[in-house]
């Protein structure tokens, strides 16, 4: 497993997908257990807002609201059968053509029942409505003298678990007949004057068709529901429209309602009083504005005139997606999300990338409403977010681990600003999370004492660590300064690299990294001067020291454990460094005793560094491991400056 996900590591994309298809799993299972619903019907809400005033009003309906005014002028709630049936009569002498009764009338109002009935009977266009109750909600029935016409509906309204009516219901299967919504019946009278009759569906018998239209029934996880109750046969409501012509009761009584608000309309007659408790929180109401309420009549209006609209105009509604489809959306939003967080790397640009999404998911969204679809947009955008921000917090807290490894391995040796490099070139000098072997071209350095054993015999082991101790932390100070990588402690003995681990393989580079090894050698030598006069005021004998310098090609990388990581150099080049180093002590001594420091390096280094570095040949040599002899040199100094401009050029090249 650990081998996969070392794969795995070098195509970010397939981590970035595995995270996708992680988060796409886990938003469809909270989805499916429908802790989403609430978010998405809010979205939902928003969008019908938004999209709730195109148009002008429906021309086609008028509604008489008795209002509060008007119960005071009549003096009682219910008005009286002779009052409803004085409307009614109106109405019909102006030539309604269907007219819709949203006020239950299953007793007896005194006075005027026998004229209330006898209008009822001889209005076949006069719509009146029941409560089919159930849960605890007891039944309302009609008019007795309606009992089995088809002028009975039942107004029974949706309410979604927040108490916000969403849904309409066309008409509900009794068992023994079907029973129909006050809104279809009344849209039926008036469509079919223009000829439109509700047909079943060609391809499926059980959809009502409405002209060219076929009203695909509410599912129970249509769009952003999940498990909803879908008895009967439902429709979403479009709230669509300016509203509706609204004439008070006392306006149409007293004739100053317009005929042409009535001739040939459809006339809904209900109630907005506030005192009767006919009022219903719908998408239109917003958290500005929570107490924003419809009547019910009002409600029945907006189902009345979504009908007309399909029959009429061939206006589908609002269409859905296939569950199945709106999966895929997730699982491709989710994906995305998790390729883009392993790209971005970087908290600013995940703020940027995570936020348009967000703005594109909900922008396309709105988008697809008007253009008469619901896609919910409330999983797709978890699933971005949440494998957006997994990825790119995976990408940090791997970099970031990275880093601490990287600095473990170099901060200490290396100056800032190659540190630095390193980090930014880390792309190509990474592999499985820790640096990879790469065959270059480095300059390496050995130094050991001269006369550290005999000093160390004589130290107790307390004053020989704080003797080496201060010699290495000094010699190691110059290497950083000169750009040098120390790569090993070995006693009084010291390995740096110089061109590792940056990738800067070019002619020009190499032979500023030879340059810059051999004055770091000049400089360790002034050092140790310092150091010997230190050391000589405390009654210590001063040391030596012997430097051996190659250029040439090396494998640079990392050995050990996950634990503990070593980066170091192998190769010939480091073997001839370290034998130049050590090589034939007696045959090749310090020039003078005041001349307590002897630096040789190879011919490579010596034409890399030609024009810049005094070198004086030593000859052949024979080093151990090497069957031909090679060209040895001893530096003598710089050329060109004195010893203290040179230390501060030195310092101004690294």
């Amino acid at each position: 497993m650990a081998m996969v996900w070392q794969r795995m590591r070098q195509w970010p994309w397939a981590i970035g997908s595995a995270i996708g298809v992680l988060v796409s799993v886990l938003v469809l299972m909270v989805r499916g257990m429908g802790w989403l619903q609430p978010l998405d019907l809010d979205l939902y809400d928003l969008m019908v807002r938004w999209d709730a005033r195109q148009g002008p009003a429906d021309s086609r309906l008028t509604i008489i609201s008795i209002n509060e005014e008007d119960i005071h002028r009549q003096g009682r709630w219910p008005v009286s059968d002779a009052v409803l049936g004085e409307v009614l009569a109106t109405l019909k002498s102006h030539g309604a053509r269907a007219i819709g009764v949203d006020i239950y009338r299953d007793i007896e109002v005194p006075p005027g029942r026998a004229e209330l009935d006898d209008v009822l009977k001889t209005s076949p266009n006069v719509i009146v409505v029941s409560k089919l109750g159930g849960s605890g909600i007891p039944a309302i029935q009609a008019p007795p003298v309606l009992a089995g016409t088809q002028q009975v509906s039942f107004n029974d309204v949706l309410l979604d678990p927040d108490g916000i009516v969403r849904r309409g219901l066309l008409f509900q299967d009794e068992g023994d007949q079907v029973a129909y919504g006050f809104a279809l019946r009344v849209a039926l009278l008036y469509l079919e004057h223009e000829g439109i009759r509700p047909q079943p569906d060609a391809d499926d018998p059980q959809r009502l068709r409405l002209g060219t239209v076929t009203l695909s029934p509410f599912e129970a996880n249509d769009g952003g529901y999940v498990g909803a109750d879908a008895k009967g046969y439902q429709v979403l409501l479009d709230y669509r429209g300016g509203g509706f012509r609204t004439f008070s009761l006392t306006q149409l009584l007293s004739g100053q309602v317009p005929s042409d608000a009535i001739q040939d309309k459809i006339v809904l007659i209900g109630v907005s009083a506030e005192s009767v408790p006919d009022w219903f929180h719908t998408p239109l109401s917003s958290a500005l504005s929570p107490g924003e309420f419809l009547t019910g009549v009002t409600l029945h209006g907006y189902l009345v005139s979504q009908l007309l609209r399909a029959g009429l105009q061939g206006h589908q509604g609002k269409r859905l997606w296939p569950e199945q489809v709106e999966g895929g959306g997730v699982i491709l939003a989710s994906l995305l999300g998790g390729v883009v967080g392993m790209i971005i790397r970087s908290p600013w640009r995940y703020g940027i990338w995570v936020a348009g999404g967000i703005v594109a998911l909900l922008g396309g969204a709105g988008v697809l409403y008007r253009a008469g679809w619901w896609i919910p947009a409330v999983p797709p955008v978890i699933a971005w977010v949440s494998s957006t921000s997994l990825a790119t917090a995976s990408v940090l807290k791997r970099e970031k681990n990275e880093r601490m490894m990287l600095m473990r391995l170099f901060e200490q040796h290396v100056s800032p600003q190659v540190a630095d490099s390193i980090w930014k070139e880390r792309e190509q000098f990474l592999e499985g999370g820790r640096p990879r072997p790469q065959k270059m071209i480095v300059t390496v350095l050995f130094s050991d004492f001269k006369g550290y054993t005999a000093a160390a015999e004589r130290l107790d082991p307390h004053d020989l660590l704080e003797w080496i101790n201060s010699y290495i932390e000094a010699m190691a100070l110059v290497i950083t300064v000169h750009g040098g990588v120390v790569d090993d402690y070995a006693g009084d003995g010291i390995k740096a690299n110089f061109g590792v681990p940056l990738l800067d393989q070019t002619p020009d580079a190499v032979a500023r990294q030879a340059l810059a090894a051999v004055r770091c050698a000049l400089m360790m030598q002034d050092e140790l001067q310092r150091l010997n006069t230190e050391w000589h005021a405390r009654g210590r004998d001063p040391v030596g020291m012997r430097v051996g310098i190659c250029t040439g090609p090396v494998v640079a990388g990392t050995i050990g454990s996950a634990q503990r990581l070593k980066y170091t150099t192998v190769g010939d080049t480091v073997n001839v460094a370290a034998r130049l180093e050590g090589l034939d002590r007696d045959n090749i001594p310090f020039e003078t005793p005041a001349n307590f420091c002897r630096i040789l390096i190879d011919g490579a280094t010596r034409n890399r560094v030609e024009g810049n570095i005094q070198v004086e040949s030593v000859g052949q040599v024979t080093v151990k491991g090497k069957r031909e002899p090679i060209e040895a040199y001893r530096v003598v100094g710089s050329p060109h400056l004195p010893r203290g401009d040179d230390e501060r050029q030195m310092s101004g090249d690294a």
